[in-house]
C-alpha cells in the first residue's frame, strides 16, 4: 500500500486570489531506491534483487521517488522507459537536473560520448560556459528528450533545479531560472537554493514573489544551519505544487562522503512537528511532494513511512508532551 494522502478543503493559487474546493494530495517518498547503503541495509527482501524488482517493490511502498542519479549522469531514454514501464500508472518521478545545467562543476566523462569527444582535451571539470553554445544546446535537448517518456505517461512530477552556493540572488540568475523553466516546458520545474541571499530576511519576500509570479514551485528544505549553503526551513507555496525536501541534520554536512553528509535519522518528535507544518503547507497547494533525502542505510525509507502515517492521522500530529 503506497503512502499517498489526501486532504479535503480549499486549493489556493500561487497568487492567492482564487479558491476552489477539492482534494489535496500529499505524496511522500525518498530521494533514492538504489544507493549502495540502502541495498546493504536489508530494507529490500532477499528475493528482491534485480533493478526491476527493486523499483517495483519501492513503488509498492511509496507513490513518488526523486531520481538524483540524473544529476551525475544524464539518463539514457531506454532507462527512463524502463522506469515508466516498471511502475504503476499513478506513480510519480521527480528528476534532478544534470549538474551542467545548474552551474555545478561537471566531469567531462559524464557528458554524452560524442559531445565529450568534441571538447578535445578539457579541464578536469567543466561548467556550462566552458562547453560552448552548440554543445550546451545539445545537452539541453538530449536531457529533456530522455525525460519525454515519463512526461507523456503522466509520471513526471517536476525537474528539480538545485542551484549551488555560488548562485546568489540577482537579475542574471533570475533570468537563468526563467530560461530553465522555459526550456523545460511543458515539463514543470521546481527550484532549490543553496545560497542564503535568496532566503535572507530582507530578500525572502522578493524571492517568493518572483517564483509565484512565474508559477514556479519553491523547494522548502530542512538542512543543517550555519553553513554558506544553509537555507532556513521556510515553508512556502509559490504554485499549485509544493515541494519539501528533508536533508537531515548531520554534523558532517561538509563531508565529501555522501553517506556522512546524509547520515541522520529524524526522531519521532521531529517527524511530528514536520507533519504539522506540512499539513499546513498542503492547505495552500493542490499537491505536495515530500522527499526524505537523509539517504544513509534505510533512514529515509523508515522516516518517510512514519511521516506518511503521521500526515494521515491528525490525532498523531502533535509532538508528545
Amino acid at each position: 500500500m503506497t503512502t499517498q494522502l489526501s486532504l479535503e478543503g480549499v486549493t489556493r493559487t500561487a497568487g492567492g486570489t482564487e479558491e476552489r474546493p477539492g482534494a489535496k494530495r500529499i505524496l511522500v517518498g525518498t530521494a533514492s531506491w538504489t544507493d549502495r547503503s540502502l541495498l546493504d541495509s536489508g530494507w529490500y527482501p532477499d528475493d528482491v534483487s534485480t533493478p526491476a524488482a527493486r523499483l517495483a517493490y519501492y513503488a509498492s511502498r511509496f507513490p513518488i521517488v526523486e531520481v538524483d542519479a540524473t544529476y551525475y549522469h544524464p539518463p539514457a531514454q531506454r532507462t527512463v522507459e524502463a522506469w515508466r514501464d516498471r511502475t504503476p500508472r499513478d506513480f510519480t518521478f521527480n528528476i534532478k537536473a544534470f549538474s551542467l545545467l545548474t552551474d555545478h562543476p561537471t566531469r567531462p566523462e559524464s557528458l554524452y560520448k560524442d559531445l565529450r569527444d568534441r571538447l578535445g582535451t578539457p579541464k578536469r571539470t567543466v561548467y556550462l560556459r566552458d562547453v560552448g553554445t552548440e554543445i550546451a544546446e545539445e545537452v539541453w535537448q538530449r536531457f529533456l528528450g530522455a525525460l519525454r517518456p515519463l512526461h507523456e505517461a503522466g509520471k513526471l512530477g517536476v525537474v528539480l533545479f538545485q542551484f549551488p552556493p555560488w548562485f546568489p540572488i540577482g537579475r542574471a540568475n533570475r533570468r537563468y531560472i526563467l530560461e530553465c523553466a522555459r526550456r523545460c516546458r511543458p515539463m514543470r520545474v521546481c527550484v532549490e537554493f543553496r545560497n542564503h541571499t535568496w532566503m535572507a530576511e530582507e530578500s525572502r519576500a522578493e524571492t517568493l514573489d518572483f517564483l509565484a509570479s512565474h508559477d514556479i514551485p519553491y523547494v522548502c528544505v530542512d538542512m543543517p544551519q550555519g553553513h554558506p549553503s544553509s537555507i532556513p526551513p521556510i515553508l512556502a507555496a509559490t504554485s499549485d505544487l509544493a515541494v519539501v525536501r528533508l536533508h537531515g541534520h548531520s554534523d558532517k554536512w561538509t563531508s565529501k562522503k555522501i553517506e556522512e553528509r546524509f547520515a541522520y535519522l529524524y526522531s519521532e518528535a521531529e517527524l511530528r512537528r514536520w507533519a504539522v507544518r506540512i499539513r499546513e503547507l498542503a492547505g495552500r497547494a493542490s499537491t505536495t511532494h515530500v522527499l526524505l533525502n537523509n539517504c544513509c542505510g534505510d533512514n529515509s525509507q523508515r522516516n518517510a513511512e512514519r511521516l506518511a502515517v503521521l500526515l494521515g492521522d491528525p490525532e498523531a500530529e502533535r509532538p508528545p508532551d
